[in-house]
């Protein structure tokens, strides 16, 4: 089926095409770059355009947090605890990289 307004939409195009609006576009005539994910290339280059980060990497920046904080902890009940949590988040670190792919 197609998209209710695909008449307009072409219409747009082809007067955007007479325009001139596609001619000396950069990367004109050039492959199209390689892209590991292609299924989620938009999705991808808009989060990075806006800051965003990949799971993996904030759960990472926790780890290195958890870490700072085990090192600077005497208590042992506290360093038990900590040492939980970072196997935990080893644990998700692991799973979202594997997402990520």
């Amino acid at each position: 089926m197609d998209h209710p307004l695909i008449d307009l939409i072409n219409q747009k195009i082809a007067e955007a095409e007479r325009d001139g609006a596609f001619d000396n576009l950069p990367g004109a005539g050039k492959p199209l770059p390689e892209e590991d994910d292609p299924e989620n290339a938009l999705l991808n280059r808009v989060i990075k355009e806006n800051g965003g980060v990949p799971e993996f990497v904030t759960l990472s920046r926790e780890l290195e947090k958890l870490r700072e904080e085990l090192r600077e902890t005497g208590d042992r009940t506290r360093r038990t605890e900590i040492m939980k949590e970072m196997s935990m988040m080893d644990a998700k670190i692991d799973l979202a990289r594997k997402a990520h792919r």
